[in-house]
């Protein structure tokens, strides 16, 4: 190997750790901001499983004042509970270095769950998609912390 081989190779080495460094593969727990800006989520530990919970929105109230309630839920017996505080996500597992897979994820614009998985864009950015078959629509949340 050349001395300018060496060189390089220390080069490409240093520049390698440096991204590694920059990307955090440990875990998405945190405060998130939706796609859209509608809403925080707070991801924390569920036990050995991730899960996650609204913890802040844009419009927090309806237009005659009131709390925003989960109107649109297909159980008329939760209707009544806050959007804030809601369990959005549960039953996330590690799938790999920045992915999280397992999960459901629940929409209370439509107010139906489905299957989802979490993975790491970038330090700052977490994909999330909610899945119907093979069907899958994806967000991207922006850190908040």
């Amino acid at each position: 190997m050349t001395k300018m081989s060496k060189v390089w190779s220390a080069f490409l080495g240093a520049a390698i750790l440096i991204g590694f460094a920059g990307h955090s593969n440990a875990d998405p727990k945190g405060k998130w901001l939706t796609d859209g800006g509608k809403s925080q989520v707070k991801i924390e530990a569920c036990g050995d499983k991730l899960c996650g919970e609204i913890v802040w929105l844009k419009e927090p109230n309806n237009t005659d004042g009131s709390a925003k309630v989960d109107i649109n839920n297909e159980n008329e017996a939760m209707r009544s509970r806050p959007i804030i505080g809601l369990k959005l996500l549960t039953n996330f597992a590690g799938k790999g270095p920045g992915k999280w897979d397992g999960g459901k994820i629940y929409n209370p614009e439509d107010g139906k769950t489905y299957n989802s998985k979490l993975e790491e864009a970038d330090s700052r950015t977490l994909q999330v998609s909610g899945c119907v078959f093979i069907f899958c629509k994806t967000q991207h949340w922006t850190s908040v912390e």
